[in-house]
Order: structure tokens, then C-alpha cells, then sequence
């Protein structure tokens, strides 16, 4: 079992939304600001179905705990924001969630999110995913090199979203034949200032949403060319930044990429030598 995590808010930067106040900005917790984020941000793609490029739950307003006990990474929070939003939404009905598939005593995988849409009146299966990818000569790798833009693309669009017309679905679901499917992927893409590689404009079919490259990452022996103080950033900071900025970081050899935000909202990764190559 993984183990669990706990953070707190502090103070908040300003926001961006400019329907919310400085003052209600600050009384955020990291929750909070996570859904924010979620609700407001564009995914990694233009909009052509099924994949979207805007969050199908915004304008939730809700109470959020003060501190989330749950399993760290990343994609559980991910997963618990949007649970809790779809639950919530005046226009969706929440119906099930993390639906185990198995078929011949093969296990299928996971589906996220079934909901009905209550404007439409039509069950719709969500497949969702945060993701932060740095560009490598054309291909856009996670800080872990594990894991690619493409391959993750791929899967979603040929594996996820096809399980809710599996036979293993519909012989345990017969009431959700005629359901929609679709994806959203949001996160950050980085570039590499001190490199000189083209960026590309589409990933498989689908086109780039250019205002999610925002990022920048560099090796550990470009890092003296960072002209500001990096900040660290825990791992639930990866998605909206930091709440303040206190004692900078110093210069570290590391086996792991590492990620940092500055003073003025840039958000950096930096990666050992040899990556991807090697990277853990």
C-alpha cells in the first residue's frame, strides 16, 4: 500500500481568475487551488473529439478539506479533484468511477469516470491524466524518460477509452450501450532554452495546445544558465506552483530529475547528464 500525504495551505500567489479576489486567493487550501487550476486550465491538445481541450466541469464551487490524506502521486489527486467535481457539477450526475475490467480471467484495466450529462441526457466515459512532459529531440518524455507523450497518447486513445465498448462492459453494464467517450490530459510541457530543437506542433494526429508550452527544463551542466534563483517544488506544487518563495534552492548533482518554479512564476526542470538514457 502507498503510503500517505499531508499539506497545508500558507499564502497564495495572486490568481489568475479574475473572478476570484487576492483575499479569497489566499484563504486557499492546496485543494483548492488544484481545482482551480483544473477547472481553468486548457489540456495539452486542441479540442477534436474525443479529445478535448477544456475541462468538462467549471464554475465548481465547493468546500474543500484543509489538508489532503491520500496517496501522493500526482494522479490520485488528479483523480480525487475530479471525483469530488463530478460529484458536485449541477450538470453531471456522478455514476461510477475506477471500474475494474476483466475478461477471461485477463484483467483489462481501469475505466476513470462514467457520468451522465445532464444537459445532453447522454452517459459519457472521461479518461483522464496529468501529465508533464520535457522535449528531447522531437519526442516529449516524462522527467523519468519511462514515460513518452506518444506511447501515453496512444494507450489512451486505443485502450482506455475502447474499454467501455468491450464486451467485458457491456455484458456488465447493458443499460450504458450508447455512451460517449473522452479524453482530457492536462499538465505542462517544457522546452530546453539552451538547445536548438525544433518544437513540434501535433503529437500523433492530434495539435499542440501551444499555451501549455510554458515550461523549460535543462541538464545539471546548463543550470549556471539559469539567470534567476529556483525554488523547490514538492511534488503537489508540480501543478500550480509555489504559495511563496523563501530560500532558494542550491545546485545539486542528482540521479533524478528535479523540478523548480522561480520568483516570477517560470516553472523548471532539471535533469541529470545523461538523460533519458538512464533516469529513475
Amino acid at each position: 500500500m502507498s503510503k500517505h500525504s499531508t499539506f497545508k495551505s500558507n499564502r497564495h500567489k495572486l490568481p489568475t481568475n479574475k473572478h476570484i479576489t487576492c483575499k479569497d486567493y489566499q484563504s486557499m487550501t492546496p485543494l483548492t487551488r488544484i481545482a482551480q487550476w483544473v477547472q481553468n486550465t486548457p489540456s495539452l491538445f486542441k479540442h477534436n473529439a474525443p479529445v478535448w481541450q477544456a475541462s468538462p466541469v467549471q464554475n465548481v464551487q465547493m468546500d474543500w478539506p484543509e489538508s489532503y490524506q491520500g496517496n501522493p502521486r500526482l494522479g490520485f489527486v488528479y483523480q480525487y479533484i475530479f471525483s469530488q467535481l463530478f460529484s458536485q457539477a449541477n450538470n453531471y450526475q456522478l455514476l461510477a468511477e475506477e471500474i475494474q475490467l476483466n475478461q477471461n480471467g485477463k484483467t483489462l484495466g481501469a475505466i476513470d469516470f462514467i457520468v451522465n450529462n445532464l444537459a445532453l441526457n447522454q452517459v459519457e466515459h472521461w479518461e483522464i491524466a496529468i501529465k508533464f512532459y520535457l522535449l528531447h529531440e522531437e519526442r516529449w518524455y516524462g522527467p523519468s524518460a519511462h514515460d513518452r507523450l506518444d506511447l501515453k497518447l496512444a494507450r489512451m486513445l486505443e485502450h482506455q477509452l475502447n474499454m467501455s465498448t468491450s464486451d467485458a462492459f457491456q455484458q456488465a453494464y447493458p443499460q450504458w450501450e450508447n455512451i460517449s467517450k473522452h479524453l482530457l490530459m492536462q499538465g505542462r510541457l517544457y522546452t530546453n532554452p539552451f538547445a536548438n530543437y525544433p518544437i513540434p506542433t501535433t503529437c500523433l494526429a492530434e495539435t499542440l495546445c501551444q499555451s501549455r508550452i510554458k515550461g523549460y527544463w535543462c541538464y545539471q551542466h546548463q543550470q549556471h544558465l539559469i539567470e534567476e534563483p529556483l525554488f523547490s517544488l514538492v511534488k503537489h506544487q508540480w501543478i500550480t506552483g509555489l504559495e511563496t518563495f523563501q530560500t532558494p534552492a542550491e545546485p545539486v548533482s542528482s540521479s533524478h530529475a528535479r523540478h523548480y518554479q522561480t520568483a516570477t512564476g517560470t516553472f523548471w526542470f532539471i535533469v541529470p547528464d545523461h538523460w533519458p538514457q538512464e533516469s529513475g
